[in-house]
C-alpha cells in the first residue's frame, strides 16, 4: 500500500482527484524503486522502534513528542540514530521522547512573531508550500483545523514529518514528497495557505502568487513570509550569481514592490505584519545541522552585507486574501 495515499485515505475531500492519486503512486514507485536515499529513509523509518508517547504538547516553542520515562535507553539509542540519519533538520525545535533536536532555525520565532495576526485556524483547511520537517504544521495543529496538508521535495524532510508523526498521530496532518507545481488544480480548496522562505526562489513571483491564489476559497486567507530589501521605491534586487551562498534567488523586493505583486496577483486587505532582520540567534549551525549557516553567509567584516555585497537577509511577513 502506498504510504501517503494509505494516510490521505482516512480524509475524504473532493480535492483527492484521480490526477492525485495517480502523482502519489509514481512519487512513490519512483522513491522505492529507484531512489537510493528514499529507500534508505523507508528501510529507517520501517526500523523505529514501538514508543507510545505518554504525552505531547503542539502548544510551545519546543514541540514535545513523549518522555524519557516512555521508552527503555536500547530504543532510544535505535530512535536517536534515525534521526541523526535523517540529518539536516532545519525547522524546528523538537524534543522526541527526551531527545532534544536542535534545528538551524529556531522557528517558534518566526511562528510567534505571526500568529497573533492571522485568521483563525481552527476548523480551516490549510496548505504549507515547502514544510520541511513539518514543524509550523504540528503548531498549526495545536490550533484544531480541519486539515493541514504539507508540500515538501526534499526527501530526509518529508522522512523527519513522517517520523515525527510516526509517534504523534496527529489526525488530518499529512506532507506529500512533491512540490507545489505538481499540484493538481485543487481551486479554492484551503482556507489559508503558508507560503515561508519560498517565493525568493521562483522566477515569477506574480506568477507564482497567482498560483497561490487560486488555491484558496474566496476570502481566504495567504500568510506570506519572504526575503525583502529595505527601500520606499518600488525595486527588486536581482542577483547576477548568489545571495547569501544561494544559487537559486532570483528577485528581493522592497516592501512597496511586494505589496505590488501581491495586488497584481488579484490579493486584497494586503498588510504587512512583521519585518525582521535574520540574526544567529534565529539561523545558525547545530549538532544537527552541521552545514554552513547564517554566520557562514555574511561578510566577516560587515554583517550587514552578504559575502556577496548584497544587503544582509531581512524577512517580511505579509498577509492577504482572495477576492
Amino acid at each position: 500500500m502506498n504510504r501517503f495515499l494509505s494516510r490521505l485515505a482516512e480524509y475524504d475531500l473532493a480535492l483527492w482527484a484521480p490526477e492525485f492519486r495517480e502523482l502519489l503512486r509514481s512519487r512513490e514507485t519512483f522513491i522505492r524503486e529507484r531512489d537510493t536515499k528514499g529507500r534508505a529513509y523507508i528501510r529507517a523509518l520501517d526500523s523505529l522502534p514501538d514508543m507510545p508517547p505518554s504525552s505531547i504538547d503542539l502548544s510551545t516553542d519546543q514541540i514535545r513528542i513523549g518522555t524519557t520515562k516512555d521508552g527503555s535507553p536500547v530504543q532510544r539509542q535505535e530512535l536517536h540514530d534515525v534521526l541523526t540519519s535523517l540529518h539536516p533538520w532545519r525547522k524546528g525545535p523538537f524534543s522526541l521522547f527526551g531527545i532534544d533536536i536542535d534545528t538551524e532555525w529556531v522557528s517558534s520565532l518566526k511562528w510567534n512573531r505571526l500568529v497573533p495576526h492571522i485568521a483563525r485556524l481552527t476548523g480551516r483547511r490549510i496548505l504549507d508550500i515547502g514544510s520541511s520537517s513539518g514543524y509550523y504544521m504540528f503548531r498549526m495543529a495545536d490550533h484544531d483545523p480541519a486539515l493541514v496538508l504539507g508540500v515538501e521535495p526534499y526527501l530526509a524532510y518529508v522522512f523527519q514529518f513522517e517520523t515525527l508523526n510516526r509517534y504523534a498521530r496527529i489526525r488530518d496532518l499529512y506532507t506529500l514528497p512533491v512540490t507545489f507545481e505538481d499540484l493538481p488544480d485543487l481551486t479554492g480548496q484551503f482556507d489559508t495557505v503558508f507560503s515561508m522562505g519560498i517565493l525568493y526562489h521562483r522566477r515569477s513571483p506574480v506568477d507564482s502568487l497567482i498560483d497561490i491564489r487560486r488555491k484558496l476559497r474566496r476570502g481566504g486567507e495567504l500568510v506570506l513570509e519572504t526575503l525583502i530589501i529595505r527601500g520606499e521605491d518600488h525595486l527588486a534586487l536581482c542577483p547576477e550569481d548568489r545571495y547569501a551562498k544561494m544559487r537559486n534567488v532570483h528577485f528581493i523586493p522592497t516592501l512597496a514592490t511586494l505589496r505590488s505583486w501581491m495586488h497584481k496577483a488579484g490579493f486584497t486587505n494586503v498588510r504587512c505584519i512583521d519585518v525582521s532582520p535574520t540574526t544567529q540567534n534565529e539561523q545558525r549551525s547545530t549538532e544537527w545541522m552541521r552545514f554552513e549557516s547564517l554566520k557562514d553567509f555574511l561578510d566577516p567584516t560587515d554583517s550587514g552585507k552578504t559575502v556577496e555585497g548584497h544587503p544582509a537577509p531581512i524577512r517580511a511577513v505579509i498577509l492577504g486574501e482572495r477576492k
